[in-house]
């Protein structure tokens, strides 16, 4: 497979990733010969060596965060290290919010910055390069952090990663042309208000709309994993008329 994506992790919220119900490691995309990780939670550079085949993280080309909560970019600066092989070749690029980098949620360490051949800060509906593969940014999501999606276009093909956010409308259009749509959905249902994941029936809603030709399900919670991620994902695929599947650790999708 030339473009394909591996799911190093599909967990999320604090006590799947507290107690590894499932791995937290992020994902893992090899797009027009580039090496990328985003959202390097707990456990990536693990993920990374028991990966078959191993994922050599001294050959990554880049780094995505889509913002800083401990689940997306736990191991981040120590794959900022084995990338560059501890600053000894430097090389790479960081794309992150600028959240990432400043004020008193920064969760990359400064020593390791200059080891970096670029660092790329992600804000708002904006694109952006690495040699020949090109992604843009979505609408800012509503997150307690300052969170991005992230949508590559590979040669007319779209490939979406719509990340934490709470529902709104401008999603939809964001998103809109999609043809691979990665969702994160944590929750089966919002039984409180105010908070700022999807669930069930956000993502129904949002497929309902978009209409992608393959929906990819992951970064579920307690409430998901309880509710069987398989089952969820076929009565959507029979609902919407959508091929949806639920990732699962390891897993291993062409582009």
């Amino acid at each position: 497979m030339d473009n394909y994506i591996k799911f190093l992790g599909t967990g999320g919220a604090r006590f799947v990733v507290a107690r590894q119900l499932r791995h937290s490691g992020g994902v893992y995309l090899h797009l027009k010969g580039k090496k990328i990780i985003m959202d390097p939670g707990p456990g990536t550079l693990v993920r990374c060596a028991a990966s078959r085949p191993p994922i050599d993280v001294a050959g990554l080309d880049a780094l995505i965060l889509t913002h800083a909560h401990i689940d997306h970019s736990n191991d981040v600066n120590i794959l900022i290290d084995g990338m560059t092989e501890g600053g000894f070749k430097k090389r790479g690029t960081l794309f992150a919010p600028g959240e990432c980098l400043e004020g008193e949620n920064a969760v990359v360490l400064k020593y390791l910055r200059p080891f970096l051949e670029r660092i790329e800060i992600l804000s708002a509906g904006r694109n952006y390069e690495l040699d020949g593969v090109r992604f843009s940014t979505s609408v800012r999501h509503k997150h307690p952090a300052e969170t991005y999606g992230i949508i590559f276009d590979l040669d007319g093909v779209r490939l979406s990663f719509l990340v934490d956010t709470l529902f709104f409308k401008e999603l939809i259009e964001s998103y809109r042309g999609t043809d691979v749509l990665v969702i994160n959905i944590v929750r089966y249902e919002t039984l409180k208000p105010g908070i700022m994941h999807l669930d069930i029936g956000d993502v129904t809603g949002i497929l309902q709309e978009i209409r992608p030709k393959k929906a990819v399900l992951t970064h579920f919670g307690m409430t998901m994993l309880r509710a069987k991620p398989r089952d969820v994902a076929a009565a959507l695929a029979r609902e919407t008329g959508i091929e949806v599947i639920a990732a699962s650790d390891g897993m291993k999708i062409p582009v």
